[in-house]
């Protein structure tokens, strides 16, 4: 059976997730990584679209980014993944796969959840026990993000831009929220929809896009649930 598309609207920001084959290391040294935000700053410059947020785990990658098209994104993720898979093998000596299949991508809403977002990319290390502070994490938006750095990667989005009147108390008012970490229901949330590729959101943005899509946009239970037993008593 043929895989079905994602689901793709075109100004609509997605949060996008790779990992490394069988959970193995994408990224061997820091050469690695810089190698491979060479090539991402390259992809988002053909394919048009802006970039929020991004980490750099060692077998993993997240990023908030958004299309001018739909399809962009994909032709993105195709570009940057196979230029990157063929120097990283070359680097290393090493020919075959190096992805866990096709990334997965979630459509974000533009309310509190894309924030939510930022910050669950962004504490990627915090949670890894790398490093207490993301900010100290070199391969992520972070620093950028709360105005201690800058990084010609990204793109605010019109929601962090709302945070503040100025760059500074943007960057300031976003550093505060970025110290509180997410709780376990938002991670989980986060994830959930991560996995099952749907829009994450109000009830009304999944209706939006289930409207455009022609596609059910929410997450499904993980079991069905049991049928109800007759009772005889």
């Amino acid at each position: 059976m043929a895989r079905q598309p994602r689901i793709d609207l075109p100004s609509v920001t997605q949060h996008i997730v790779q990992r490394g084959n069988n959970r193995l290391p994408c990224f061997l040294h820091d050469n690695d990584r810089r190698a491979y935000l060479h090539l991402l700053n390259e992809a988002l410059i053909k394919s048009g679209c802006r970039l929020h947020a991004y980490v750099l785990m060692d077998n993993h990658v997240h990023l908030l980014a958004t299309p001018p098209a739909a399809g962009a994104l994909s032709q993105m993720m195709q570009q940057l993944g196979r230029r990157y898979v063929g120097q990283f093998n070359s680097r290393h000596g090493r020919t075959g796969t190096l992805w866990e299949g096709r990334y997965k991508a979630c459509l974000v809403d533009t309310h509190d959840y894309l924030l939510h977002c930022y910050r669950y990319i962004e504490l990627n290390p915090v949670r890894a026990c790398i490093t207490d502070d993301p900010t100290d994490w070199p391969w992520s938006s972070s620093a950028a993000n709360c105005g201690l750095t800058t990084d010609a990667l990204l793109t605010p989005h019109p929601v962090y831009q709302s945070l503040a009147a100025t760059p500074t108390e943007r960057a300031i008012t976003y550093h505060a929220l970025l110290r509180s970490s997410l709780d376990e229901a938002t991670v989980n949330q986060i994830r959930a929809y991560l996995q099952q590729q749907r829009a994450l959101g109000r009830d009304s943005f999944r209706a939006m896009v289930e409207a455009k899509t022609q596609r059910f946009a929410a997450i499904r239970p993980a079991h069905r649930p049991q049928k109800p037993t007759t009772s005889t008593g």
